[in-house]
Order: structure tokens, then C-alpha cells, then sequence
């Protein structure tokens, strides 16, 4: 099998692992190739958001163990193959000279047992290192099971390292993943938290949930997210939408990925981590599931009008990033202006806010942006699943006759 024919094989295996984020390190260029910067590399995402910056590859889609979800279960007919060291160093190398990528991303299906897996992995990643001297960002997915000075060996040649939780419970991982264990992976999350350093994994580590392929409701998994975030440090918790690839009894039966519910978790996400919102703040026991209509801040401050409009010439910076459509560099503007004059809506637009969901939530001066008689439930829900759904015209119809029966 050539170079060629092995790369369409493994770059395409691993294409439904979402945990390859790149930033927050930095190495000088020591007269190699490449550096990694702590503003992060150039990056690009597809259109499902998944970062496409650097090689992204697994060293083999061999693997021992049977996981339901999984297209490179070893009971599937797939075609196998495997890397050598030297043709991931070359790979890297050539790619990186044609400005293709910026860095690589190495994981690999389980063969022979996780320490010789991960020994094949930390062979190819200091060959890269000191034969080729490439600088740059890599990130490699550390292997559940492995032992304790193979994952330091490997955690001071890569940026970042990354063990997948897999599912969003345990009892979930037991049943699709009977082979996998949660306190191997954790195990390994909690030794990079404790060893990070400036000269071990300094990017620090990440996650990933597989979403859809069990049946934990959105409040379970963000419960989990937070768990995750507070216990271990992660940097990022990726959720990758659960795709149909395998047909088994146990699986759900869908015939597309629930993208749309990756992407309010993703919000929600981001609300945990930077718009200091908690999961009891988002979600509770008698909605345990995002609206698919409307993004979950949006859909909060809709069930909180009691809290609203509110006065953006007085309220604090933290009540600013409540309101929908406005973020922390929205927030830092408003509070720097408005120690000079006071704002008015087209203040906002010359401020290069956008207003088209915040209007609904806002006084400007004391004024509301239409008569204060519509600021109820019904019409603003109404009217920003209109604007906000990215749908054709028909659909913006069926929706404004489902609000008129």
C-alpha cells in the first residue's frame, strides 16, 4: 500500500474525532521547522465546525477493542492500515513546506495492547522532534490503559494531549464501549493536571462526548461538561454529533447527526466558561433539553423577563452579558462609552454592536425600541425564531402560521 492510498484511509478515520483545538503554547524556532505561538495557529473550520488547521491523522484504524459507535471497531469490514514513524514525519514535513498545515493532530486505534500503541506514537513524535526538528503544534490523544511514564514521556514531546471521555455517563461507556473504562481515562486527565508545566502538555488537555449515540439528556452531559472543567482544568470540551455509521441494536436509529443539538451545546458551553453562567442557570430536571429553535441564552432571557428590559446606560457588566446578542467585547464597549455620553440605539450600530437580538431585551435612555406593550413572551420568542432560524423563506411561513393557529 502506498503513502498515498494509507493517508485517504486514516485521514479519513479520523474524522470524527472534534477534540483537535490549536492553541495556548509556545516554542521559539531553535533553527527547525515551524513554531507554535501562544495567540494559537492559523486554523480554518468545515462547516460543521470541526478544525481542518492541522494533519489530522490516526497512526492506524486497527484496534482491539469492539466499540459499538465506532467505524473502526475491529468486528467491522473495513480496509486497515497502518503508518510508519518515518511516513508521519514525512507527511508532516512535506505538507508543512507546501503551507498546507500548521501542525498535526495524531491519534490511532488500539493494537497490541495500549503500551505498545502509545510507544509507536511517542517513537513517531520524537522522531519529528529531534530528527526532522519541527517545532510546530501537535497534539496527540493519549491512550486509556497506557502506563504512567509512557504518558510523561509523550506529554513533554507534544502541546497538547487529549483523552477522550467518549460518552456523556458511565453507564453509558459500559454499554457501547464495554472495553473502555472512565477511571483510565480520567486517571490520565488527572495526571496532566497535576504535571502541566511550561515543558509538559503546556496547551493543556482536552475532551471529547460523542452526542446522540446514548440517551443522556443535554442537561446530563453539560452537568458532566462542568464536572470536567472544574476537576480537571480542561481547556476545551468538544461534542461531536453522534453519525450513523454502524448498524447494531443498541445504536439509535438516526438517519442524519444531531447537529443542531452539537451546536446549542457548544453555546452553552461557552456560557459555562466565559458568560458566568452555571448548568442550573440553563437547564433543570423539568427541561432537561435545549430549544433546537433558539440558542440557550436567548432562550433563558425569554423565560426570565422579570429581568428585563434592562437599562444599558447603568446596568453592570455582567448583567450586559445576559442579554442576547451582546458578548464580552459588546460589554466592554458599552461600559467604556457610556462614561462619555449616553447611549442611544444608533449609538449602538456606530459602535458596530449588533442589535438584532439584544433590542428586544435593552432600554436605550429610558426608551424601548418599539411600544413597551410588546415586550411579552409570545411575540419576542416569535419573532427571534424568525430572524434567527437560517432557513428558507417556506419555513419562515410555517413557523409564522404555527404562531398564528
Amino acid at each position: 500500500m502506498t503513502i498515498k492510498e494509507k493517508l485517504t484511509i486514516l485521514a479519513d478515520s479520523a474524522k470524527y474525532d472534534a477534540s483537535c483545538s490549536s492553541s495556548g503554547s509556545t516554542r521559539q524556532n531553535k533553527g527547525g521547522l515551524g513554531s507554535a505561538s501562544i495567540n494559537g495557529i492559523c486554523h480554518s473550520f468545515s462547516s460543521d465546525g470541526r478544525c481542518i488547521s492541522l494533519l489530522k491523522i490516526l497512526m492506524t484504524n486497527c484496534c482491539i477493542f469492539d466499540c459499538k459507535y465506532c467505524i473502526n471497531r475491529k468486528s467491522n469490514q473495513v480496509q486497515r492500515a497502518i503508518f510508519t514513524p518515518e511516513e508521519i514525519c514525512e507527511l508532516t514535513i512535506n505538507f508543512y513546506k507546501r503551507n498546507y498545515i500548521e501542525g498535526l493532530f495524531l491519534s490511532s486505534g488500539i493494537i497490541k495492547s495500549p503500551d505498545y500503541t502509545m510507544e509507536k506514537m511517542i517513537e513517531t513524535i520524537y522522531l519529528l522532534r529531534q530528527k526532522y526538528h519541527f517545532n510546530g503544534y501537535i497534539h496527540a490523544k493519549a491512550i486509556p490503559g497506557a502506563s504512567e511514564h509512557l504518558l510523561k514521556k509523550l506529554g513533554t514531546l507534544v502541546d497538547r494531549l487529549s483523552a477522550n471521555i467518549e460518552l456523556p455517563s458511565d453507564n453509558g461507556l459500559k454499554l457501547l464501549a464495554p472495553e473502555k473504562n472512565t477511571q483510565k481515562i480520567t486517571g490520565i486527565m488527572s495526571y496532566v493536571k497535576k504535571n502541566q508545566s511550561k515543558t509538559f502538555t503546556p496547551a493543556g488537555q482536552s475532551t471529547q462526548m460523542i452526542i446522540g449515540a446514548s440517551k443522556e439528556k443535554d442537561l446530563e452531559i453539560l452537568k458532566r461538561s462542568e464536572n470536567l472543567y472544574q476537576t480537571f482544568s480542561l481547556k476545551r470540551v468538544f461534542y461531536s454529533a453522534y453519525i450513523p455509521v454502524n448498524h447494531d441494536s443498541l445504536l439509535p436509529s438516526l438517519k442524519t447527526p444531531p447537529l443542531k443539538r452539537e451546536h446549542r451545546l457548544y453555546q452553552a458551553d461557552w456560557l459555562l466558561r466565559y458568560y458566568n453562567y452555571k448548568v442550573e442557570d440553563l437547564l433543570s430536571e423539568q427541561n432537561p433539553n435545549f430549544n433546537v429553535l433558539l440558542d440557550p441564552k436567548a432562550d433563558w432571557a425569554i423565560r426570565h423577563l422579570n429581568e428585563f428590559p434592562k437599562e444599558i446606560n447603568r446596568v453592570s457588566y455582567y448583567d450586559l452579558l445576559k442579554i442576547p446578542g451582546i458578548g464580552p467585547t459588546s460589554a466592554k464597549k458599552i461600559i467604556s462609552s457610556r462614561r462619555y455620553f449616553k447611549i442611544e440605539f444608533n449609538d449602538l450600530k456606530k459602535m458596530g454592536i449588533s442589535v438584532k437580538k439584544a433590542k428586544y431585551f435593552i432600554l436605550c435612555n429610558g426608551k424601548y425600541f418599539m411600544n413597551k406593550e410588546f415586550f411579552e413572551a409570545s411575540f419576542i420568542t416569535k419573532n427571534m425564531i424568525l430572524e434567527s432560524t437560517e432557513k428558507i423563506d417556506v419555513q419562515k411561513k410555517q413557523l409564522s402560521l404555527f404562531y398564528e393557529e
